[in-house]
């Protein structure tokens, strides 16, 4: 079968959604979009990772019940997909006990000989839902992640996977590209990790310290599944794991794992450890971007910096901040977003470019009744090879690349000079370039194609402006 299956990571959902989520489902959108565009059945993925320990203290400390809290967060996820125009399939949730709870103690069951029981004292990071050893924290003893925040010292009987047994084999696997991490700078950062000790991974938790919360350990009543190797599994659970095989032979496994930074462990070794330990296939492609900053300091609640994108796309749509995600983040290393680089990129690019070169063509076709057609088109050849090697932050330049040729064209030829006949012949060489490049702008700024390309088919016609120009 010719399909693509892609993920997004699953977002903690014990807050508002930030622009740095909204990043990441727009880059996940547009590589689904793309294989939809090529004929390919396409399944694209998200949910919400609810088992985790801080969203238990993120409900105790707004004295709210656990369940009610997710429920409210959870749909202001919801909420930002679809005013983001993110065409997710599956919005799988940690807390669907009927599929979820059932895919996750399957997973524990196939992983049962690499699972062991024995006391431990360490130290925990409630952000990153992970024990870290004294080597890996910052001169404050501190998680890298999380500057600023006191480790919990933890101390209490668990479950551990052997991820030890597994470090010759991942080292195998990633040099080879096997299991292809992508960018290679990420590749190497954990061949590097897996060069050094590799300690089993603690995979439970008491409930005490769960508060009763999350996905039970079969046969044991005083256990939790330890989030990540719960949340994680969203990835199959969503498709039918342990609940509808059939969906799951259908899709799994994934084509690509679309992650940040900070998780690149959890995915490119946990999560592969676990599925091997299982005896089931790994993914293809893990794609690792980088953070925002915001005005060039890390997003942080203490600091106040942390941006809605619902107001950005409440006061200047979805499109734009579409635009901003792909044209000016680099795909790979942090980006930094503003309100004012925002506006700048937004007038120049958009008001100024798109925007306008479509009113100018559509006002000189609208001038003497040019008809565009219903016209048959295809993908630049360049663009498909930026998208099947998941290049998005290439994209855009690529295409604004054409907007420029297109008004260099205009430009030159004067066309508002020209007689009836010869705006006609120039016409009917510009107005298939402007067709092809709506097209294509199909998986980037999906609702800003549907308009320029109802607009250029049949009897083209002057419309409001795209982007009106904002100051």
């Amino acid at each position: 079968m010719n399909k693509f299956y892609v993920t997004t990571a699953i977002p903690y959902v014990n807050a508002k959604p930030h622009v740095g989520h909204a990043l990441e489902f727009v880059q996940g959108d547009v590589i689904a979009r793309y294989h939809r565009l090529l004929g390919e059945e396409t399944l694209y993925l998200s949910g919400a990772d609810e088992n985790a320990l801080k969203n238990v203290q993120a409900a105790e400390k707004a004295g709210k019940p656990i369940h009610a809290f997710i429920d409210e967060h959870n749909s202001e996820f919801q909420d930002l997909i679809k005013k983001l125009n993110v065409s997710i399939d599956v919005w799988q949730r940690g807390s669907d006990e009927e599929h979820h709870y059932v895919g996750s103690q399957k997973l524990w069951k196939l992983c049962e000989k690499d699972i062991y029981k024995k006391k431990y004292r360490g130290l925990y990071c409630v952000g990153c839902e992970q024990f870290y050893e004294r080597s890996e924290l910052n001169e404050n003893g501190e998680c890298f992640e999380h500057p600023g925040k006191k480790l919990d010292e933890v101390e209490e009987e668990n479950y551990f996977f052997r991820l030890s047994a597994y470090k010759d084999r991942f080292l195998e696997l990633i040099t080879s590209d096997t299991l292809k991490v992508i960018p290679e700078f990420r590749k190497n950062e954990v061949i590097n990790w897996l060069k050094g000790d590799v300690p089993d991974l603690s995979i439970s938790r008491s409930n005490e310290r769960a508060k009763n919360w999350g996905v039970p350990v079969s046969g044991d009543d005083s256990q939790r599944i330890y989030v990540w190797f719960d949340a994680l599994n969203i990835y199959q659970t969503g498709i039918g794991f342990g609940w509808n095989e059939e969906k799951y032979a259908k899709w799994w496994p994934a084509d690509l794992h679309l992650i940040g930074k900070g998780i690149t462990r959890f995915h490119a070794v946990y999560w592969p450890a676990f599925l091997l330990s299982a005896g089931l296939s790994l993914p293809k492609n893990i794609l690792i971007h980088g953070y925002f900053t915001v005005n060039g300091q890390k997003m942080s609640k203490t600091l106040g910096n942390v941006l809605d994108p619902v107001d950005f796309i409440n006061k200047y749509g979805a499109d734009s901040l579409r635009y901003f995600f792909l044209a000016k983040t680099p795909l790979f290393d942090d980006g930094d977003f503003s309100e004012e680089k925002f506006k700048e990129a937004y007038n120049a690019d958009l008001a100024n470019g798109l925007g306008n070169l479509v009113a100018r063509i559509a006002k000189l076709a609208e001038k003497i009744g040019y008809d565009g057609g219903n016209p048959i088109l295809e993908i630049y050849p360049e663009l498909d090879d930026f998208l099947k090697t998941f290049r998005v932050d290439y994209c855009l330049e690529f295409l604004w690349g054409k907007i420029k040729s297109i008004d260099q064209a205009i430009d030159q030829g004067q066309p508002w000079k020209l007689p009836e006949a010869d705006l006609k012949e120039f016409l009917f060489r510009v107005v298939p370039r402007v067709q092809r490049l709506a097209y294509n702008l199909q998986p980037f700024l999906p609702e800003t194609a549907k308009k320029i390309q109802e607009q250029f088919m049949g009897k083209i016609r002057s419309t409001p402006p795209l982007f009106p120009r904002i100051s």
